[in-house]
């Protein structure tokens, strides 16, 4: 048993195959074919920022590209047309185990004292690069993966400011990062943006059935991945935290109570509250308000502009007649979050937070849905 199969990762989904061990891409292949031809034409700029939403493969590109460059001995890639190394090279092994000495990995840190994975990519992180380049590499590639790079504090920031501006011969950094603007200008301007999009409904699918072959999962039946693929919004991560933390479920009870609103069935609000509340049920408590939230935007928007609904909520949207309503429901969006966030600081009771919340429901729907 490695290190990296007993330390909790801030980059790594709890059952699931972490992106460094993933053998095959599913989408993003304009993303991979830049950095190849590039490669290929020898004009590979150091450092790439790889920008997107959560949960849709920046990781797993990063590793397949840090792969890629650490197996090639440049003689023999003309003809590339992916990155793909077989998983039966060295390469490949020791990248899903991060020993190989080329490549460096910066992620915010598990701190065994205090048994949680640190806030924030710190400077002391930043400052592992002194040592990784001091060591003599000789012509072969050093790659560095920052994940996420939006989570660096301003010290590591500009720790990592000082490679930016003069980095070794034969390096790459690669910065995975959904939020670029949290960034300093000096870095976005010293990297190649790379962006990312959400995947497709068919790509979407894909990789939700690949990720539990990985993870040597049976898949879910088809009923329960035709449920969770409109509210996944195209991120593979949310899909899988959706499917393994029974979110389909939970957003059918949810909306099957939403459906009754001016009046909800007490008891039904109750029971859930009950669930969400118990001891053991954080995950599910997280993943109800998120669906909450998601549902209600969606809903409002749909309301607006006649898409982004799903099936079930689009007869609760037919019902919101004109700005006033439509105003009244983002309000409550806006409610719902900052009540959220205030109870996680104040860490108040959940099934108090979750009846609150319905009783919030059917206060707002009484004024915009009659």
């Amino acid at each position: 048993m490695t290190e990296t199969d007993t330390i909790p990762e801030a980059d790594r989904l709890e059952g699931f195959a972490h992106p460094r061990t993933v053998p095959a891409l599913i989408g993003h292949e304009r993303a991979e074919h830049m950095l190849l031809d590039a490669y290929k034409a020898n004009h590979l700029h150091h450092a790439w920022l790889f920008a997107g939403p959560e949960g849709i493969g920046k990781a797993t590109l990063a590793y397949r590209f840090a792969r890629f460059l650490l197996a090639q001995d440049d003689g023999h890639v003309a003809d590339a047309e992916t990155m793909a190394v077989a998983a039966d090279h060295p390469a490949f092994s020791q990248v899903a185990a991060l020993s190989h000495p080329h490549l460096l990995v910066l992620r915010r840190a598990w701190q065994p004292d205090r048994k949680r994975l640190a806030t924030a990519v710190s400077v002391s992180d930043v400052r592992r690069l002194t040592r990784f380049f001091g060591h003599t590499a000789g012509d072969a590639w050093r790659v560095v993966i920052i994940d996420r790079a939006d989570e660096m504090n301003a010290a590591a920031a500009n720790a990592l400011l000082k490679n930016l501006e003069e980095p070794p011969p034969r390096c790459v950094f690669l910065m995975v990062c959904s939020a670029p603007g949290r960034l300093p200008g000096t870095i976005r301007s010293r990297s190649q943006l790379l962006r990312f999009a959400y995947l497709p409904e068919h790509q979407l699918r894909a990789a939700i059935e690949s990720a539990f072959d990985n993870a040597s999962l049976e898949r879910p039946d088809e009923e329960r991945i035709r449920a969770v693929l409109p509210l996944a919004h195209g991120s593979v991560r949310r899909a899988l935290q959706l499917l393994a933390g029974g979110g389909d479920e939970l957003y059918a009870r949810l909306i099957k109570l939403m459906h009754g609103l001016p009046n909800v069935d007490q008891q039904a609000v109750h029971d859930l509250a009950d669930t969400l509340g118990a001891p053991g049920r954080q995950a599910s408590y997280e993943l109800f308000f998120s669906l909450t939230e998601d549902a209600l935007a969606r809903i409002a928007t749909h309301a607006a502009t006649g898409e982004g609904a799903t099936r079930s909520e689009e007869p609760i949207a037919a019902r919101l007649k004109g700005q006033p309503a439509l105003a009244k429901w983002a309000r409550l969006w806006e409610t719902v979050r900052r009540t959220k966030a205030e109870a996680d600081v104040l860490n108040l009771d959940r099934k108090n937070l979750v009846l609150g919340t319905f009783f919030q429901l059917e206060e707002t729907a009484r004024d915009a849905l009659q």
